[in-house]
C-alpha cells in the first residue's frame, strides 16, 4: 500500500519542483527493499529509507539539496579551521539487516579514525512534510548525532542508551556556533557564507 506524503506548493513560473516527491509504501520486506537498492543501482535517486515494514522512496528538491550541501561545506570549513579531521561521505547507504535502512543528505566520520562501519554524524533536510521519523531509522543504525534542518531551524539529536535526545548543543562539535551557522546557509552566496564562517572563527 502506498500513503502520498504532504508537500509545498511549486511557484508558478518556477523552472524547478521545490517540493520533494515521495512516496511511502507499508508492509514492505526486506527483501523487498534490498532488491529496491539494487535495481536503483548508482543512481542517486530515489532516496530510500526503510525502518519494520515502512519503505520511503524520496527524491530532494533542488532547494533540498542546496541547504544539505551548504550545511555539508561550511561543516567542512569549521573542521579545516580548527584542524578536525571529519570526513566526508555523502548519502552513504547504511543498512542494520531486516530492521533499518537509510541514506542521509550529508554523513561524516569525526575523527582520525576513518574506518568505523557508522558515520558520527548524518544531516537531514527535512523540506517536505511526511514520511518516515528518521529517528526510528537512525537509532537501530546506531549513528551517534543526527541533525535535522527545518524550516531555517536545526536541531540536534544525540544518542544516549539507546534514545535520541534533543540538544542544545552539538556534542560532536560543540564550539561550532548553530546559530550562525544557520544564518550563513540562509546567504545567497557559498563563497560569502564561507568567508564570514572564517573571518568569524578566526577572531
Amino acid at each position: 500500500m502506498a500513503v502520498p506524503s504532504a508537500s509545498q506548493p511549486e511557484r508558478p513560473g518556477d523552472s524547478a519542483p521545490r517540493a520533494d516527491q515521495r512516496l511511502v509504501l507499508l508492509n514492505v520486506s526486506w527483501e523487498r527493499y534490498e532488491i529496491e537498492l539494487a535495481l536503483r543501482g548508482e543512481r542517486p535517486v530515489p532516496r530510500m529509507a526503510y525502518v519494520n515494514g515502512v519503505m520511503e522512496l524520496m527524491s530532494p528538491s533542488k532547494d533540498h539539496e542546496r541547504i544539505a550541501s551548504v550545511l555539508g561545506r561550511l561543516l567542512e570549513v569549521w573542521a579545516e579551521e580548527q584542524g578536525i579531521e571529519f570526513g566526508p561521505y555523502g548519502s552513504w547507504t547504511l543498512k542494520e539487516h531486516g530492521v533499518a535502512g537509510c541514506e542521509p543528505d550529508e554523513c561524516y566520520i569525526v575523527g582520525a579514525d576513518q574506518t568505523k562501519p557508522r558515520p558520527d554524524l548524518a544531516i537531514e533536510v527535512i523540506w517536505t512534510t511526511g514520511g518516515i521519523d528518521k529517528l526510528d531509522v537512525y537509532r537501530p543504525l546506531g549513528v551517534s548525532e543526527v541533525w535535522f534542518w527545518d524550516n531555517g531551524k536545526l536541531a540536534v539529536h544525540v544518542l544516549e542508551e539507546g534514545a535520541y535526545r534533543a540538544v542544545t548543543t552539538s556534542r560532536l562539535v560543540p564550539t561550532l556556533d548553530l546559530d550562525l551557522l544557520v544564518a550563513l546557509v540562509e546567504l545567497p552566496s557559498l563563497l560569502e557564507a564561507k568567508r564570514q564562517l572564517r573571518s568569524a572563527l578566526r577572531r
